[in-house]
């Protein structure tokens, strides 16, 4: 069994429902909200005494609720892959830069492998940095940044509510009302297509400075991206590449381009 661990209540599993359904049948998985940002779940972890046991945090947050997603005789045992999504969040005003900065280090160490503690990818510098384009394909893409006191004055959201071309996440998702018609399914994987490709060229261009595919998945690692932001934004000009997590994701997970899986 699968286990998704996203940050919010909202976004994050309205974005995984049309992965779900556009390329994750017949996959069994559970999908968990932390409800709280990744320095807060550093806490929990330390709390632990670092045993990078995301399970028993997770099991132990929805002890006794009605809405807890995991069975009621679950154990870390059960989970054969583990996948974590969280916000950089670095507009945050409770924590300095330096020790967010080290905290995630720390925590991409931790959660390097879906097989052991589980695999952390960051969203630079929130959620909505998938939807932080003009028409799909973008061909510039690969240079929009925000800077820290950018996110602090207006929210990212907004930011990218005022930029992008499409004004809700409805290019990407799909009515959990209605069955989604054909023409509806084949629209949103060309659209995950095309946005996948430009963050994952734009990873490979923060990485090793070339506007092309990757030589390596390697190459666009999620340790690999966030030591060149650091190294080339974050440090030197308090801002960031901005980059979209789930694209990342469904590169490294899946063998093939996306828009190559059929029966997905």
């Amino acid at each position: 069994m699968i286990l998704f661990v996203f940050e919010g209540r909202k976004r994050e599993p309205n974005l995984f429902r049309a992965i779900e359904c556009l390329f994750f049948r017949d996959r069994q998985h559970i999908v968990c909200s932390f409800d709280n940002n990744i320095y807060e779940l550093y806490r929990k972890l330390k709390e632990f005494d670092d045993s990078g046991d995301i399970v028993s945090i997770l099991m132990e947050k929805y002890s006794g609720r009605d809405d807890s997603p995991f069975p009621d005789n679950a154990r870390s045992s059960d989970f054969s892959e583990i996948y974590l999504i969280f916000d950089y969040d670095f507009h945050n005003k409770n924590i300095s830069l330096s020790d967010m900065n080290l905290q995630i280090s720390e925590m991409l160490e931790m959660f390097d492998n879906e097989t052991e503690n589980g695999k952390l990818y960051i969203n630079y510098p929130m959620v909505e940095a998938i939807r932080y384009t003009k028409r799909l394909p973008d061909t510039i893409f690969y240079t929009y940044t925000v800077s820290r006191k950018q996110c602090r004055e207006m929210s990212f959201k907004k930011l990218a509510d005022e930029f992008s071309d499409y004004k809700s996440l409805d290019f990407l998702t799909l009515n959990e009302h209605r069955p989604a018609t054909e023409r509806e399914i084949s629209s949103r994987i060309e659209n995950w297509k095309l946005l996948q490709e430009q963050n994952i060229v734009k990873a490979n261009y923060l990485c090793t400075c070339s506007r092309l595919m990757p030589e390596s998945k390697e190459a666009v690692s999620q340790k690999e991206i966030f030591n060149a932001q650091l190294q080339d934004y974050v440090l030197p000009k308090e801002c960031v590449s901005i980059l979209s997590a789930f694209p990342l994701f469904l590169y490294e997970y899946f063998p093939a381009p996306i828009g190559q899986i059929p029966g997905k």
